[in-house]
């Protein structure tokens, strides 16, 4: 992980412009879907901070705001199963954040690939 693959931009100026136009919540949290680059799977969930957010498209390595623990985290740091964001989208409204990625390894802490691997549920 030490390579520095920031994310791919054509200009700084669309970067910083992405960034400013995310809407953080109320904890300063916004949500983040991550996908597979290959295979469009969508991998997790998971929420960044604006340091978080900063820290990734400046590096290139997916890193979020563990919401239990209190504090930030690089994807694959001590797992090794790593995401290396290749895309950084900000949605419309701006309160959402798209990561497109590559996945070495299972995305979910359980060792599934995803963390949406488990069997539908039914409703209610």
């Amino acid at each position: 992980m030490r390579d520095n693959g920031a994310v791919p931009d054509p200009t700084r100026r669309g970067l910083e412009a992405a960034l400013d136009a995310v809407r953080y919540d109320d904890r300063g949290l916004v949500p983040v879907v991550v996908q597979e680059v290959m295979t469009h799977q969508v991998l997790m969930l998971a929420w960044m901070d604006a340091e978080a957010l900063r820290h990734t498209a400046e590096t290139g390595w997916a890193t979020y705001w563990s919401r239990s623990r209190k504090t930030h985290w690089v994807k694959g740091e001590t797992s090794g199963n790593t995401q290396h964001v290749r895309e950084l989208r900000v949605d419309c409204d701006g309160d959402t954040v798209l990561l497109v990625v590559d996945q070495t390894g299972p995305a979910c802490h359980t060792g599934a690939t995803t963390c949406f691997d488990a069997a539908p549920r039914s409703r209610p």
